[in-house]
């Protein structure tokens, strides 16, 4: 009996051995997230989401009060509509293997994400899309700073849903997708400077040259109504842009810490230097340029955070500051209409903080990235200009066909009669304030 039973556990011991030896000799088990890793990616979602509210608090603040609620709407409708068409079909035309210019259908609906990790990271694919839908939702949105105060509320929508599909998603296919044409060119982007930035900016000035400037209205200067709403915002944004910078580390490790150290350090700079140049431009520091200023740093750091060192990200704070205070200075001469500054402060600090990434970038801060410029290497200087031409181009082509067409079909912009009353009453029969 005794026998039979240790001849039974042998028999069990080989069965259970069977998957092992089936193995290929030197084969590694499937990889498996990191714990650590997958929580900062879900925080840095979650800081990054945050960051719309903080758009919308930013830019109401700066219009008038009969357009308040109006202009908030702008961003939480962002939230939403994006949110779904990243589920939906997003995510895959940006991240799915394709064509070097636009993803395949591999994710279409959240199919085929049933790998442990990300390839080329440690957290689950779902982690990797949750956090790439937040710079999905942040980015149209920046494009209503320049159309605040007359676009109509159903035109925008099918823009900016429109706009995600043709434009963002290429272009973030084109940058960070495994078969981009920009990232096998060699073009470093390390949160969003061209995908998020240089596309929304350049697009916000073609779509305000498109629908015109706002009526003038003598009895109401179009002057910003709450600028502590503008200041709060401001303050979101700075908080929320450490999950966009440090959290594209997509780990919680050294580079992260580089990020989040870089993406201060030249928010900080920026703001310090455009209340200097204000003062000594026109005598005084002034709260709205103070937070532009720190937006502005922000938005230049954004493809270089992971790249450079903080002394570098000092240089970038304080030359974006001199770019985009110049831009915003010749808006009035050159007669545009750019409302809230989305392409004086996204466009132009998006491409100078492009441009400056092929100046400062070093492989001893990321042997994934180049040596730039003043490592050596001006040919990383000339990829940067091409990466940024290109995404400026093709946005701007395709959001003047998009809007032409839109326009088509229904009125793009209120009347000045319907700008008088503000988009609060005449779009959604409501009021910001009851005093």
């Amino acid at each position: 009996m005794r026998r039979g039973v240790t001849s039974g556990l042998c028999w069990l011991t080989a069965l259970s051995a069977l998957p092992a030896l089936a193995q290929a000799p030197g084969a590694a088990a499937p990889a498996q997230p990191n714990t650590g890793d997958t929580a900062w990616v879900l925080a840095s979602a979650a800081l990054v989401l945050f960051m719309t509210p903080g758009l919308a608090l930013f830019y109401a603040g700066m219009v008038r009060r009969k357009n308040v609620l109006g202009t908030l709407l702008h961003s939480f409708i962002a939230m939403a509509l994006m949110s779904v068409l990243w589920v939906v079909i997003g995510f895959s035309l940006a991240f799915a293997e394709g064509s070097p210019f636009v993803g395949g259908l591999k994710y279409l609906g959240m199919g085929n994400m049933a790998d442990p990790v990300w390839t080329g990271t440690s957290i689950p694919p779902m982690a990797f899309m949750i956090y790439q839908a937040m710079f999905a939702v942040i980015t149209p949105a920046l494009i209503s700073g320049a159309v605040a105060e007359r676009m109509r509320f159903g035109a925008y929508v099918l823009f900016i849903g429109l706009w995600s599909l043709l434009v963002y998603c290429p272009v973030a296919h084109w940058v960070w997708g495994a078969d981009g044409f920009l990232l096998k060119m060699g073009a470093l982007d390390f949160a969003g400077g061209n995908v998020v930035h240089v596309s929304s900016g350049v697009s916000a000035l073609v779509a305000c040259l498109v629908l015109g400037a706002r009526s003038k209205d003598t009895e109401d200067i179009p002057a910003p109504h709450n600028l502590g709403m503008t200041v709060l915002g401001a303050g979101i944004l700075w908080f929320g842009w450490f999950g966009f910078n440090a959290g594209s580390a997509l780990g919680a490790n050294n580079l992260a810490a580089t990020a989040f150290v870089n993406t201060n350090t030249a928010a900080a700079t920026a703001m310090l230097m455009w209340c200097l140049v204000e003062y000594l431009r026109h005598g005084r520091a002034t709260v709205l340029g103070g937070v532009s200023g720190a937006v502005a740093g922000l938005v230049a750091i954004t493809p270089a955070a992971g790249f450079v060192t903080p002394m570098a990200a000092i240089a970038i704070g304080a030359l974006v500051t001199l770019v985009c205070f110049t831009a915003i200075e010749l808006k009035g001469r050159l007669g545009y209409d750019d409302s809230l500054d989305a392409f004086g402060v996204h466009g132009v600090g998006g491409a100078t903080g492009a441009m400056l990434t092929g100046v400062f970038a070093l492989k001893a801060v990321n042997a994934a990235g180049q040596d730039g410029l003043l490592a050596g290497n001006a040919g990383l200087l000339v990829t940067q200009a091409v990466s940024v031409v290109v995404t400026a181009v093709y946005a701007a082509v395709v959001t003047f066909i998009l809007l032409k067409v839109i326009g088509a079909l229904t009125p793009l912009k209120l009347s000045a009669e319907e700008q008088s009353d503000g988009m609060d009453m005449v779009l959604h029969n409501e009021v910001g304030y009851r005093l």
